[in-house]
């Protein structure tokens, strides 16, 4: 384990900041080792924010600039909170003409939410997505790892309702 000090943070646990302190020393003597701590940390605390990225730095003697620059580019990574279930809408053609739009205005009117959002409970984030290859099941909504097909306005909250 790492003797440094932690920075305080509401989002990060003492029990996560130890577990960040383990992946930090088990990849601390491995090149190119960046990618994999800041993805194993983003699954410990949920996000990247910026004192965990500052503690990642130092932890593996790296620049904060290399790191911020390796999590800002790949998508993978986020540096803003998210909820707890990633609402994924796809916007193409057929979803699109089969009435996506009003589903995504019953998301938004019920949980004030947009996409690139998170509700402010982190129960729900919403992405736009252009395809996600089940255009038979138009239109199409994944929550989580869960597809759902046909999804249509009327619908889509009692869908919502079983993830909490």
């Amino acid at each position: 384990m790492l003797n440094r000090e932690r920075p305080e943070h509401p989002d990060i646990t003492l029990d996560m900041w130890n577990i960040i302190d383990d992946i930090i020393t088990e990849n601390q003597q491995k090149p190119g080792a960046l990618i994999a701590v800041l993805r194993k940390s983003q699954d410990v605390v949920g996000y990247l924010p910026s004192v965990l990225m500052d503690y990642i730095s130092s932890g593996l003697n790296i620049s904060k600039s290399e790191v911020y620059g390796v999590a800002t580019f790949y998508s993978l990574f986020s540096m803003t909170p998210k909820g707890r279930h990633t609402i994924k809408v796809c916007m193409g053609t057929a979803c699109y003409v089969k009435g996506i739009k009003e589903t995504v205005e019953r998301i938004s009117n019920e949980y004030k939410l947009c996409f690139g959002g998170t509700t402010s409970d982190r129960r729900f984030s919403m992405e736009s997505v252009r395809c996600l290859g089940a255009c038979g099941l138009a239109p199409v909504v994944v929550v989580g790892q869960d597809t759902h097909g046909d999804v249509k306005a009327d619908n889509i909250l009692n869908i919502l309702n079983r993830y909490e």
